[in-house]
């Protein structure tokens, strides 16, 4: 799922400034930001300076100190040009290790620019409040450049909004203080070269106390039952909290709304807070509401108008909102089919439309939308957070969305959506479990659900009841940037790993949503997304994510749409159809967006399956169907898409949908379709009774027994692919020597989706790294991250390398990523493996081409992405548990094999499918005589439905098996024996198995 866009929305950019104004004789003199003059650097933070950014390498400006003759200040101008065709523009940001600028005490900002009368907008943004310049609220405005010449830009600072299209940490208060700014930036238009120069940013004017003084009300809904009084709290505000010197007057009144005079008792009048009074001073008001003849109503408004006289008013009038009540669909005790159409039958078009649109939480703000749009749901993308990113604000946050649903006439409440996939890893201090792909090598069905279950209780705990997850991509190349999302190449894998949902929803039946440690999961992406062919994709610089598919009807129905059908029977609540596009073999049609195919979400995962959750969209996802947007609104709603994720155009969504209905072109029958089917997983999550957060479990996010299931979870997915002489596991009386770019980094293990989108190296997260592990198992370790330390005197090497973050198509091979190690990690590799025996962790989200110093390795090991958890790697290297991981995917020889998986005619790889080899267990004697016997054995076990006997009895048999070395006329029966295995056929599992020990 593409997350946090970047995109500049023009319809956030305000009207043409004001011309500068002559300096009042009371006026402090102007406070000099920028001279450019040479006394500020170009240097990108953490350090004070001027820097460009933009979309891709081609359009961040080029900026440079230029001396002009006719430079308004000084010698010098900042000029620059530009040729955008995404984003860009530049920024100056004070720096981290200095206290922030209080600009607090001025009128505005204002700085020379030099027209070149192009009639374009340049936007204009303030860093407001925060930790540094990198994570503080953005506020924005602009002017047009319809001048020629020299022009000083005068901007008050009234002027400024915040910014709802991006903030880079969602916001801090929503309030313009100004005691701590962090810089400004400039973002250049878009579309067409252009060149410019600017010089003399410096602050003017004094603040008038109408901007540092300022009206609050305690929240900006206020639900009451009808008969009771409603309390509104009122708070006069100074910033930087100096005593306010000029009296502030409020007058208040109530009027208008939806509710009747019968409703409530009138209120109006007047108070001041006289000069001098402290900030955060508070006065109460009552409105008491009535109680009237009507045994059910919707809910009703009654606002609170407030005139303020020297101070801000606040932004929005309050409400006081009167419960809803009597009505059917609010009676917990019937059937939820029964409340559904309850609610259905009342609701107006524009309602269920709203029900059907799901926004992003940094484009909403404060949340008013929520309200006049009627939406039905929110979510964060990746990296999408309050600040501060803890699990008490996260609730808050959510809470406060929440109630904005209540201020709407039904109170139908919000359904929150986050990509929750290895573990609520948008969360700070969570526990963040190994990827898919790991979660795949432990082979551990009842694992998986527990991980499941883990992250269930800490997303529900911050207030959210919906996961986008799990993927159910069967993953067929591993250049594709999302392999790790995958739990591995064979469907019957993927099948096998679906107890997660489980784990997450409970019973199959949903009767355990409305529980404080569940979630409706999300099936993923719908269908085929793992099997795009490399080079098809046409989404930027992507090579494969996004691409097309091209597949028979039975490759789809067997390998791609099989995980689905389990999925489905398991009661997953939500599915998500995927970006690519399917390509179906002799039906006619040819590629064919995901978003965009009736006959599969309608057809097969709604009728044919028997599907009765919604369907949600990826992220703008329908914005990829050809044609204009009304064309792909009316497509993907027609073709079975219930909720359209539309992150910053969800009221451009909104407004087309009901354009489409009343034209004909969507009937309100398939609205209906998909308003009950989003209304049914409201009712079922118990979000009715209880839309807001229950907290009781949040003692428990990154706890010790949650980490625990971490752990057992990393330690279960380590593979070992080889391991000559035995040198593992690692004795505690051992000199280890630790080297490589993967030992002691939280960050590269735990990969993309932490924290933010595409994740992070380093210490983006509580959590034990792998060198921490080791160290915690034995003193005798030495770590060099180079491997530049003296190499002597040790008994074995421990070199961790592997893969940096990424997500999706951004980590797509040839999109700036390949499957080799770098440069850094053969050299450590290298330098180690030749002074010691060595074995080698690769950290990764999917296979490294490794087979060209396999030879000078004694142990290898494939770690995968385990997470936070490093004691668990720890656990096997050093003999607490035994290695007992199978590969999920086949290991190549090199890129030119790809894609190469199990059942392939032609397959010979470096280590196949299933292959893994273990330690601290027996290894059963004998060759092809056991062999007989386990085969006869297995068949009788598969006859007997004895399954824990059948695999135990394949698992000894790959034991012995394994013992021969890895050739084509080997792998490949040794690979179709784990497919079998999970398919149930035991006995011909332990024969392919014979087969390849035959071969061998």
């Amino acid at each position: 799922m593409r997350r946090t866009a970047l995109l500049v929305s023009a319809a956030l950019l305000t009207s043409l400034l004001p011309l500068a104004v002559a300096r009042a004789a009371d006026d402090p003199p102007p406070a000099p930001v920028d001279r450019f003059e040479g006394e500020v650097p170009f240097a990108n933070p953490p350090e004070n300076g001027i820097f460009t950014w933009g979309s891709d390498t081609d359009d961040p400006p080029t900026l440079r100190l230029s001396p002009r003759d006719d430079a308004p200040e000084g010698d010098q101008v900042l000029a620059g040009s530009y040729d955008i065709s995404g984003y860009g523009g530049f920024t100056h940001d004070f720096s981290f290790a200095e206290p922030a600028h209080d600009w607090s005490g001025h009128q505005g900002i204002r700085f020379w620019w030099e027209g070149q009368n192009n009639g374009r907008k340049v936007a204009f943004e303030l860093k407001d409040g925060g930790a540094n310049g990198e994570a503080s609220e953005l506020w924005t405005t602009s002017f047009t450049d319809d001048f020629s010449g020299w022009k000083q830009i005068e901007i008050p600072f009234t002027d400024f909004a915040y910014r709802t299209d991006y903030q880079p940490v969602g916001g801090i208060d929503h309030v313009l203080g100004l005691t701590e700014t962090w810089g400004y930036g400039v973002t250049l238009p878009v579309g067409a070269p252009g060149r410019f120069a600017m010089d003399g940013v410096e602050l003017y004017g004094r603040a008038d106390q109408s901007l540092r003084a300022s009206v609050t009300t305690d929240s900006a809904v206020y639900p009451v039952t009808q008969g009771r009084t409603a309390t509104v709290r009122v708070t006069v505000a100074t910033t930087g909290s100096a005593p306010i010197d000029e009296p502030v007057t409020v007058a208040y009144e109530t009027a208008g709304g939806t509710a009747s005079g019968a409703d409530y008792v009138p209120l109006k009048g007047e108070f001041t807070f006289p000069a001098g009074t402290a900030s955060g001073t508070t006065r109460t008001l009552q409105v008491a509401t009535l109680k009237d003849r009507a045994a059910a109503e919707t809910a009703e408004t009654v606002p609170l108008k407030l005139t303020v006289t020297g101070a801000k008013a606040p932004a929005e009038t309050p409400q006081v909102v009167i419960d809803a009540h009597g009505l059917p669909y609010l009676n917990s005790k019937l059937p939820v089919k029964t409340r559904v159409a309850d609610l259905l039958s009342r609701m107006s078009l524009a309602e269920k439309t709203g029900q059907m649109t799901q926004a992003e939480r940094g484009a909403v703000g404060t949340g008013a939308d929520v309200t006049a749009d009627d939406l039905g749901s929110l979510l964060s993308g990746g990296g999408s957070t309050p600040t501060p990113n803890t699990a008490e604000a996260w609730a808050k946050m959510i809470d406060s969305f929440q109630l904005r649903a209540q201020a709407t006439r039904f109170r139908i409440p919000l359904i929150y959506g986050v990509d929750a996939v290895h573990g609520h890893n948008n969360l700070v201090g969570a526990t963040v479990m190994p990827h898919n792909i790991g979660i795949g090598a432990t082979r551990d069905p009842g694992l998986a659900q527990r991980t499941g279950a883990v992250t269930a209780a800490e997303v529900r705990a911050t207030g959210i009841p919906w996961d986008f997850a799990p993927c159910l991509c069967v993953t067929r190349d591993e250049r594709w940037g999302r392999s790790y999302e995958s739990f591995g190449e064979d469907p019957a894998l993927v099948e096998s790993m679906e107890t997660v949902i489980q784990g997450l929803q409970g019973a199959r039946n949903g009767k355990d949503l409305h529980r404080n440690d569940k979630v409706l999961a999300t099936a993923k992406h719908f269908v085929g997304d793992g099997g795009t062919a490399y080079g098809s994709s046409t989404t930027g610089t992507y090579t494969i994510d996004q691409g097309v598919t091209t597949v028979t009807r039975q490759q789809l129905e067997a390998i791609h749409l099989a995980p689905y059908k389990s999925a489905v029977g398991r009661g997953v609540g939500t599915v998500m159809p995927s970006y690519s596009s399917l390509d179906v073999v002799g039906d006619g049609l040819g590629p064919v967006k995901m978003h965009a195919r009736a006959d599969m979400i309608n057809g097969v995962l709604k009728q044919r399956l028997g599907f009765d959750g919604f369907v949600i969209s990826d992220w703008n996802g329908i914005d990829q169907i050809p044609g204009d947007y009304a064309s792909d609104v009316r497509t993907s709603v027609n073709a079975g898409v219930d909720m359209v994720m539309a992150p910053y155009a969800y009221k451009d969504f909104h407004t087309a949908l009901v354009q489409e209905v009343r034209a004909g072109r969507v009937s309100e029958k398939r609205i209906d379709d998909a308003v009950s089917r989003i209304l049914t997983q409201k009712f079922r999550l118990g979000l009715f009774e209880k839309p807001y957060a229950d907290t009781s479990g949040a003692s428990g996010i990154g706890s010790a027994g949650h980490r625990a299931v971490a752990r057992e979870a990393a330690a279960e997915s380590q593979v070992l692919l080889k391991n000559s002489g035995g040198i593992l596991p690692l004795k505690k009386s051992q000199k280890v020597y630790v080297a490589g770019s993967n030992a002691d980094d939280i960050g590269n293990q735990s990969g993309g989706w932490t924290v933010t989108w595409q994740g992070a190296s380093g210490d983006v997260t509580p959590g034990t790294t792998i060198l921490e592990a080791m160290r915690g198992n034995s003193a005798r370790v030495t770590y060099s991250k180079d491997a530049s330390e003296p190499l002597t005197g040790y008994d074995v090497g421990v070199v961790v390398v592997g893969e940096t973050p990424y997500a999706e198509g951004v980590g797509d091979v040839g999109n700036g990523h390949d499957l080799e190690l770098s440069a850094a990690d053969r050299a450590a590799v290298d330098k180690v493996c030749a002074a010691m025996k060595c074995a080698v962790l690769i950290v990764s989200g999917r296979p490294q081409l490794i087979g060209d110093r396999l030879g000078e390795i004694d142990a290898l090991v494939a770690s995968w992405l385990p997470g936070t958890e490093g004691d668990g790697v720890a656990d096997v290297l050093y003999g607490k548990r035994p290695f007992t991981g199978r590969l999920p995917v086949t290991w190549p020889k090199s890129e030119a094999q790809l894609p190469i998986n199990v059942g392939d005619s032609s397959y010979d790889p470096q280590f196949p499918y299933g292959w893994g080899l273990t330690t601290l267990t027996k290894v059963p004697e004998g060759g092809a005589a056991t062999l007989k016997v386990l085969g006869a054995a297995a068949r009788a076990a598969e006859r007997a439905g004895a399954d824990a006997t059948g695999r135990a009895l394949v698992t000894k048999a790959r034991l012995i098996v394994q013992r021969k070395g890895i050739t084509a006329a080997f792998a490949k029966p040794f690979a179709e024996a784990d497919h079998l295995l999970l398919a149930g056929r035991y006995g011909e599992a332990v024969a392919k198995l014979a087969q390849a020990y035959e071969s061998a």
